[in-house]
């Protein structure tokens, strides 16, 4: 389906402020720039598996920048299993004053990633092909994000050595992941739990703050 990208940067903006999220002009052509590239390598190497631009809108950059308030805190960030940049590309755009580490496994992925930094002028941003286990930072993170990875055992047990002293995980889930968080309780806690309500997308979403015990 073709769509023009002036209706698609529409879409985006009027998204946006239905989160109360501030774009700049220059936040939301950044936004609107990473999605045709997003869309015009889709073709091409399969970054996901939704093929309607208009359905990317709200599953991919929407549910990306939902989160964008809640990582205020931070100056660090990782965001593990990335995939094509969500949520880390989206964040890093809106967040120009803030570090990001993108990493995946998958080398098409990332070269995508190499690809979208460059164009976008995002040198707030760092990319990783690895995995996460094989991956040792030149300094430990503030916030380590997942949107797609794993478990949450998965997340807090293969992520452990990216994490600053005082870091934290922020896991997105779509229902309240209850057999997840029982699965972490011996060693970790959710000490913070918030519903996100994102414009075009059905179902339940949530964003978790964990900690160690």
């Amino acid at each position: 389906m073709t769509v023009p990208i002036e209706q698609l940067t529409e879409q985006i903006a009027r998204g946006a402020q239905a989160m109360k999220v501030d774009l700049s002009v220059e936040q939301l052509n950044k936004l609107s720039d990473y999605l045709a590239l997003f869309i015009k390598w889709n073709k091409a190497y399969n970054l996901t598996a939704i093929r309607d631009p208009q359905q990317m809108v709200p599953l991919h950059l929407l549910d990306s920048l939902v989160v964008n308030r809640y990582v205020q805190e931070a100056s660090l960030i990782a965001d593990i299993g990335t995939g094509p940049g969500l949520p880390g590309i989206v964040l890093a755009i809106m967040n120009p004053d803030k570090e990001f580490m993108l990493l995946d496994s998958n080398g098409k992925k990332t070269r995508f990633l190499f690809m979208a930094k460059t164009a976008l002028g995002l040198d707030n941003v760092t990319i990783v092909n690895d995995r996460v286990e094989a991956y040792h930072p030149p300094k430990p993170f503030d916030m380590i994000v997942s949107r797609a990875f794993a478990s949450l055992y998965d997340m807090t047990h293969w992520c452990r050595h990216l994490r600053a002293e005082d870091g934290c995980f922020m896991a997105m889930k779509g229902q309240y992941p209850d057999d997840e968080i029982a699965a972490i309780e011996s060693d970790f806690k959710v000490v913070e739990s918030f519903k996100l309500e994102v414009p075009g997308v059905d179902g339940e979403r949530h964003l978790l703050r964990i900690l160690p015990k």
